[in-house]
Order: structure tokens, then C-alpha cells, then sequence
């Protein structure tokens, strides 16, 4: 039977940097029809109701509803140790990171990790999204099946490193690509997982292992590739050390073939004028972690300047160096970051990212992100009055960006009323 979402309804018919808030569709009361997984029609209320009188109808009142939201960079694996005190990037590593990475190769770990993430982000309106897990293809596996088992889209792929890794953290070049191939031909494309080729970033992967995964994307050019690039001053000198004959970081990927248009570089704060313009050039996306670059001290990623210069960008929570699983709170802080840079970014811009935005960076823009026809049904209810404090601002509020506002900058879970994965609503996850 068709299903009738009724309430508020909010989407882009282009990119709000492009052509500012104008790009922003919002009906204050709109209509969202599903059927078998996907939208089948988006109107005023009124109008779907009479067209559909069969429909089941969810009438949300005044909450918004709205394209699920797609977080384009996270560490499943970090879940636990989110939130840990007081380290920047390699201290940050070696001190929590890799020894939490080190309990998956126990499977029943990996699959505890796995359920408990994928319950917080449904908790918090993720629909989507893209993770890091570790070497071991036990935490591929936990990753996928606990995506399968809730009907999610989730892209993912194993961690790759043969140097600067403890013992028992390592794999090598040739196992990197034979594990990566196998679990590649296991998952990718079955129901809506996708594969991601995945050397964690330069300094842990040896020449002939980038080698390796270069070759291995070549092989498989429908997959995407996600790193880390320029994320920290540090780690860039430590790159430097490590590629002596590399122009820059990004010359150790492109040397590799590990750059084109579906590569996903984290962070990409600390860039020079080359590397920008090689990024544009090859069409890859860039990743911001805001929560993660503020709370590890990384630095202000140049939204303004990237958008302007036509980068495609997404946003991303980067458990557990990013500091909450909300999407409402990272950008919260890309708004905080594009403040300290002199831009503040507009809801409009700012919802985009969590929603198309995240979408297009990860070449899933004519599946999900949007209410449009033909799109898959992941979807969120979000109540703009969800507590108190944002409930007096809301009240005040004299256009519709104003009252989505507050929630963007004080929300939490507490905000997304209901979730819609593929089309069916699924019961608030105990975490």
C-alpha cells in the first residue's frame, strides 16, 4: 500500500552555493508519496491526498519532513572511543585509535561495534553513510550485514596498512589488495551496499601498497576511494618525510593513480594552490569533518573559498575523532568554522550538504539526498520545536530559515521524530 507523509517538505532543485537560498524548495505543507522503496510523487498535501485516496496517511503537522541525512566519512570502528580526551591526530592514533581498532578481529566485536553505530546514526537521523572499518575483513563483514539486516545504503571498505602501525594492525601490500578484491566481490552492489577502496592515509601504506590499491581501483572504476589528506600540519611534514620526491600530499595519490572522480579525501584543510587545483581538475570530492577539525585542533577547512572555486564538497561526522553522531551538531559547526573564516554559511547551504550535497560527493545523487520522483524513500521527520530552548527561538521566527535554525545549531536526536529507510519506518533504535 502507498504511504502518505504529510508535513512541512524541504528540497534543492540546485546547489544553495550556486544559487543561494532560491535553490531551496519548501512547502509548509507538503506531501511526500512511497511506494516499494521509492518516492513516487512530492506536492502539496492537499493535491496527493486527492489523487491517492488508497494512500495510508502519516500527517506530521508542522515537523519537516526531509531527505534522510548522508554522512560521508566516519571510523565505525572509533564508536567506543568517542569523545577521548586531550590528543591531536598521531597521539590520537596510537593512543586510542589503534588499540580499539586492534579488538576486530574478533568478529562478535565487530559485530557489537557495528549494530551499536548503525543504531546511534538511525537514532540521529543518518540514513547514509561511508566508513572506514579496519584491517581485519571481519569488520567489513559486521559493517555490511548489520546495513543489510535495517535495508540501509552504506558504502564501506577495509583499512588498509603496512607500516606505522602496531603489530597486529598491519597487513601487507599483496593482502591488502587480495582482502579488499574478495570482500569487493562479496559486497559491492547487493542490496545497497557499495564497496570503497581504502588505504587509511599515506603515512601508513607503503609505496608498493598504494601501488597495489591503485591497481585495484583501476580494475574496479565503479567503486569508490576514500583517504585522508592534509588534515594536520604534522601529519603533512611527516609525509613530506616519507615521499621526499612528492610535490605535495596529494602527488603521493595521484602518483598512484588514487585520484579521480570518485575519490573521497577526508579533511582537506591544509591545501596548496596545486592541490586545489588538481582536485578540481580530476573532479574529486572533499569531505568536511568540522566537530572532528575542532575537536582534535586540525584547523578551519576553507568552505567559501573551496565552493567558490567549484569543489564538490560533503560533510561528515568523522566518529569518533568528530565529537557527535548528530548531523544537526556537525553543522552546527561548519557554521561555527565558516564564521571564524569570515563566511557564515545559510541553513539552505548547510542542509544541502548533510543531504544532496553528501549525496553528489559520494556519486549517489540520483538515488538518495533529494524528494524528488523516483528517488529511494530514506527519509527523516524532524520536529523543530524538540525542546524548550529551541522552541521559544522557533516561535519567534519570522521565515521558514529562522525557525529551522535553532534546531540546526541546538538539536539533537531528540529532534528526528521518525525515520524511513527504504521506504518503510523503522522503530527508534535503543543505541
Amino acid at each position: 500500500m502507498p504511504e502518505l507523509l504529510i508535513g512541512q517538505t524541504l528540497t534543492f532543485a540546485a546547489d544553495p552555493f550556486l544559487e543561494g537560498s532560491d535553490a531551496a524548495r519548501h512547502d509548509s505543507r507538503g506531501g511526500v508519496l512511497i511506494d516499494g522503496g521509492l518516492i513516487r510523487a512530492v506536492g502539496p498535501a492537499d493535491t496527493l491526498r486527492a489523487a491517492h485516496p488508497g494512500a495510508r496517511v502519516h500527517d506530521y503537522g508542522k515537523r519537516l519532513i526531509s531527505p534522510g541525512f548522508v554522512d560521508a566519512h566516519i571510523h565505525y570502528p572509533q564508536t567506543a572511543i568517542i569523545a577521548s580526551w586531550g590528543k591531536r591526530l598521531i597521539d590520537w592514533l596510537n593512543t586510542y585509535t589503534f588499540p580499539e581498532e586492534m579488538r576486530f578481529h574478533d568478529p562478535a566485536h565487530a559485530a557489537q561495534a557495528a549494530e551499536t553505530c548503525l543504531n546511534l546514526m538511525l537514532a540521529h537521523g543518518t540514513t547514509t553513510l561511508c566508513s572506514f572499518a579496519t584491517i581485519h575483513p571481519a569488520s567489513v563483514e559486521a559493517v555490511f550485514t548489520a546495513a543489510q539486516t535495517r535495508g540501509m545504503r552504506v558504502l564501506a571498505g577495509k583499512t588498509c596498512m603496512d607500516r606505522n602501525a602496531p603489530e597486529g594492525l598491519r597487513d601487507s601490500a599483496q593482502t591488502a589488495y587480495d582482502d579488499s578484491k574478495t570482500l569487493l566481490g562479496r559486497w559491492h552492489g547487493q542490496d545497497r551496499l557499495g564497496y570503497v577502496i581504502t588505504p587509511r592515509f599515506a603515512p601508513t601504506s607503503s609505496p608498493e601498497q598504494l601501488e597495489a590499491l591503485g591497481a585495484l581501483w583501476a580494475e574496479f572504476p565503479d567503486c569508490l576511494m576514500q583517504t585522508h589528506l592534509s588534515e594536520q600540519t604534522e601529519e603533512i611534514a611527516w609525509v613530506r618525510s616519507l615521499f621526499p620526491k612528492a610535490r605535495d600530499y596529494l602527488d603521493v595519490y595521484e602518483h598512484f593513480g588514487l585520484i579521480g572522480r570518485g575519490a573521497l579525501f577526508g579533511h582537506a584543510i591544509h591545501l596548496e594552490a596545486r592541490e586545489r587545483a588538481r582536485l578540481l581538475e580530476a573532479g574529486a570530492a572533499l569531505i568536511h569533518c568540522p566537530t572532528s577539525n575542532a575537536f582534535i585542533g586540525s584547523g578551519m577547512f576553507d568552505m567559501a573559498g573551496l565552493k567558490a572555486e567549484g569543489q564538490r564538497v560533503g560533510l561528515a561526522s568523522d566518529i569518533g575523532g568528530g565529537s557527535s553522531f548528530s548531523m544537526l551538531r556537525t553543522m552546527a559547526a561548519a557554521y561555527e568554522i565558516g564564521q571564524l573564516r569570515g563566511t557564515a554559511l545559510h541553513p539552505a547551504q548547510l542542509w544541502w550538504l548533510a543531504t544532496a550535497g553528501s549525496a553528489a560527493a559520494l556519486g549517489l545523487e540520483n538515488q538518495i539526498g533529494s524528494l524528488k520522483q523516483g528517488m529511494e524513500a530514506d527519509l527523516i521527520v524532524v520536529d523543530l520545536e524538540s525542546t524548550p530552548a529551541i522552541a521559544q527561538r522557533a516561535h519567534r521566527a519570522g521565515t521558514f530559515w529562522e525557525a529551522l535554525f535553532p534546531t540546526i545549531m541546538m538539536g539533537d536526536d531528540r529532534a528526528i521524530a521518525a525515520t524511513w529507510v527504504n521506504g518503510a519506518p523503522i522503530a527508534r533504535p535503543a543505541g
